[in-house]
């Protein structure tokens, strides 16, 4: 049962903005094909490890981008959110060590910087 309200609180925690960064492992068919339940599975270790109380972990679906996955983008508050591809549970766990630690953007791990919407 604390379990389930530990999850009811960071949900909480989102929806008031008390968050410092929203980390996003993209579960469509094709991200779990390619292997996303091991990254989320591997950012939820880190999560555990670290201790960190103001990181949220989300899914999404497909984010149309298949033969890039296994994806996560990693938004930290005030900067544009950077989209992660084709990685393994060893590049996902420097990404939330690096990134989502320290706030230093993994460069060779990184598609895109900013949202993918024009208009």
């Amino acid at each position: 049962m604390d379990r389930i309200a530990e999850r009811m609180q960071k949900a909480m925690s989102l929806r008031l903005g008390a968050g410092r960064v929203k980390l996003t492992v993209h579960m469509g068919t094709c991200g779990i094909a390619a292997g996303a339940r091991k990254i989320m599975s591997a950012i939820m270790r880190c999560l555990d490890e670290s201790g960190a109380a103001d990181v949220i972990v989300t899914t999404s679906g497909c984010a149309g981008l298949c033969s890039k996955e296994p994806m996560m983008t990693v938004e930290l508050a005030g900067q544009a959110p950077v989209k992660y591809v084709d990685l393994t549970e060893e590049k996902a766990t420097r990404i939330f060590a690096e990134h989502v630690v320290n706030g230093k953007i993994v460069a060779d791990c990184a598609l895109a910087i900013g949202s993918e919407w024009t208009l």
